[in-house]
């Protein structure tokens, strides 16, 4: 058996009874950093051999992670905090379990989102992004018809970037800026795409609301909401265009949605 063991995002007390006794239990644990995952390990007296396993490895080390599992051996895999596969190693690893119809399950715990999502405040449903792609181009296309809330991993170094960009795209949305999660100094910062935020250490999750202000139009369906526009004196351009402002979304959609 695999066990995906989620592990504390900050406080080192947060993780759940069933992951240490798992972590007690298994022959091998397969971890992001080593001398990191011995700092936890070692907090809660467990004593297993550890292999890295991490993004620039993970497709290298599958043959050995298998080898276990072909001996019919218990392995834990691990991320450095939080839930392996979610932005960390181990989705190759899953698929590749299901392949051969070798037995894994996942053990629950942490994931950072997840906590950020609760302080918002913030109302369902949301789309969880991870880190922003470099390419522009493969940021709007990610984006395209993004609704709701949306959620996103920000370094440090990209903070004000990011936000800039997610200003220009979605809009000057109200947000929540998360850092330190079930840490002593955890905070969360409520403010606009727009500020610039001054800050030099840690990483953060980005929660971006949706629309701040709800367009009464945007209860209509689409065609109603285009239809309110045309019977107004706009042409189909101004009228998509208009659409597409109130809902938020790129005017690709509307069109989309609109072809005749």
């Amino acid at each position: 058996m695999v066990y995906f063991v989620a592990t504390p995002i900050g406080n080192l007390g947060e993780i759940t009874y069933r992951a240490v006794e798992t972590l007690k239990s298994v022959s091998a644990i397969f971890c992001e950093d080593t001398r990191h995952s011995q700092i936890l390990l070692s907090h809660y007296g467990i004593s297993k051999p550890l292999y890295s396993y991490h993004k620039f490895n993970e497709k290298k080390s599958l043959d050995f992670v298998l080898s276990f599992c072909e001996k019919g051996e218990d392995v834990a895999v691990i991320s450095d905090a939080g839930m392996p596969s979610i932005n960390d190693p181990g989705n190759v690893l899953v698929n590749a379990l299901i392949e051969k119809n070798y037995p894994y399950t996942v053990v629950s715990g942490a994931s950072a989102f997840v906590n950020a999502f609760v302080l918002s405040g913030y109302k369902p449903p949301f789309t969880y992004y991870g880190f922003l792609p470099e390419k522009k181009s493969e940021r709007d296309k990610l984006l395209d018809g993004a609704v709701g809330v949306a959620i996103f991993y920000v370094s440090v170094h990209d903070i004000k970037e990011n936000m800039a960009y997610l200003c220009e795209r979605l809009g000057n949305r109200e947000c929540c800026l998360v850092k330190e999660l079930t840490k002593t100094h955890e905070r969360a910062r409520f403010c606009h795409l727009a500020d610039v935020i001054d800050d030099d250490k840690g990483e953060f999750v980005l929660v971006v609301n949706g629309m701040a202000d709800a367009n009464p139009l945007c209860e209509l369906t689409v065609a109603e909401h285009l239809n309110y526009y045309l019977q107004g004196g706009m042409t189909k351009s101004e009228a998509v265009k208009a659409v597409a402002k109130d809902r938020n979304v790129p005017k690709n959609e509307i069109y989309k949605m609109t072809i005749n």
